[in-house]
């Protein structure tokens, strides 16, 4: 179980809606995730449309919750407006918000990014900012009033995987009662269990599935990785170490004798002592 957002799930996965090779992968590739959140953009995907209303059909068929976002969006004013027309379109206060600042690797517009979440809090939204993993930029954030961040481990469909994982581990440390999901950059599997192990409460990703060879296979495999970054991270993994350590540490003793002596009984110890 997980909470977030006033909602409770089961999946710690989110998957987005774009770049698939057909309408019918799409939808083989979502089920097969297992995704109980799903994100929408409002400027390619307006249910109103009628050359959107098959994908639409197709989405309200997974009974999945919409997380809109404002993909594309450059200014406060833009992202704003967007937000509040996704809310009366896909009926929820639920927004992904995105403000891009550069067009060459996309990276969010720090300062336009708090303004427009602190003034869509106020509004009564539930905010997902897309951020990257600057501490002072979600510590702003967090000001600000979000309870959710997004972080990026990579650049947008680079597929990279996580480049600071130090930077990510620090937030998770810094910010214990903040939802933290990675957003962006993520590409194959162990990417998304890396993240998981590092503490984060969830992952967001599309490129990596929908551009896959076989979309639905990998589909089913990021939800077996985040699954076991997530069991991995609870059951509290052995701590590194800059030496060797053998597992079998009295070689040629079997173990049950081990045992026995590692484990001496207190009231007959007194017979072993010299006189």
């Amino acid at each position: 179980m997980w909470h977030i957002g006033g909602q409770t799930l089961n999946s710690r996965l989110m998957v987005g809606t774009a770049l698939y090779p057909s309408p019918e992968q799409m939808l083989g590739a979502l089920r097969a995730s297992k995704a109980e959140v799903i994100t929408v953009s409002l400027r390619r995907q307006d249910p109103g449309n009628q050359g959107g209303e098959r994908f639409w059909e197709m989405i309200q068929s997974l009974n999945v919750r919409l997380l809109p976002n404002t993909a594309g969006c450059r200014t406060v004013k833009e992202a704003v407006t967007t937000a509040h027309m996704a809310r009366e379109l896909f009926n929820t206060h639920w927004i992904k918000v995105e403000v891009i600042g550069d067009d060459f690797n996309l990276q969010p517009d720090p300062f336009a990014l708090v303004e427009a979440c602190r003034i869509l809090i106020e509004d009564g939204f539930e905010v997902f900012p897309y951020t990257t993993e600057d501490f002072i930029v979600a510590q702003r954030l967090v000001e600000a009033g979000c309870n959710i961040l997004m972080p990026w481990a990579a650049p947008i469909g680079t597929g990279r995987g996580p480049m600071n994982p130090y930077a990510l581990k620090i937030l998770r440390a810094r910010f214990p009662q903040v939802q933290l999901i990675a957003d962006a950059g993520i590409g194959l599997p162990s990417h998304a269990t890396q993240v998981m192990e590092l503490g984060f409460d969830g992952v967001l990703l599309n490129t990596a599935i929908a551009k896959a060879e076989y979309p639905t296979r990998m589909a089913a495999a990021f939800a077996l990785a985040v699954e076991a970054g997530a069991l991995a991270y609870q059951a509290g993994p052995m701590l590194q170490r800059d030496i060797a350590i053998p597992s079998t540490p009295t070689l040629g003793t079997p173990f049950w004798h081990q045992a026995a002596s590692s484990h001496t009984n207190p009231d007959t110890a007194q017979e072993h002592l010299p006189a």
